[in-house]
């Protein structure tokens, strides 16, 4: 996950919490987070970015909608992201050690 942008990993993480959302849906969740417009020329590219990565399927329900999934390998990315963070977190909450 070290290589996606901030959009792509909240693109992501948002998929990973609906089920099999259509693209409007993700551009909607993101829309409430950034609390801005997010524009189809900015989502869909890093949509088919996560999906050339592997970290999300991309199904067609008809001819104009897709849902995405995320792929066992994006789950994976997504609980590894958490363990680092956690990790980080911990760290800097631990009191330097006395010399």
């Amino acid at each position: 996950m070290f290589d996606l942008t901030a959009f792509q990993r909240d693109c992501l993480y948002v998929i990973a919490g609906l089920d099999e959302p259509k693209g409007l849906a993700v551009m909607d969740e993101l829309e409430e987070y950034y609390e801005s417009d997010i524009n189809a020329g900015r989502l869909y590219p890093n949509l088919d970015e996560l999906v050339d990565k592997g970290l999300v399927e991309k199904h067609q329900q008809d001819r104009r909608t897709n849902a995405y999934v995320p792929t066992r390998r994006g789950k994976r990315e997504i609980e590894a992201r958490a363990e680092w963070k956690a990790e980080q977190l911990e760290a800097e909450a631990e009191p330097p050690a006395d010399d």
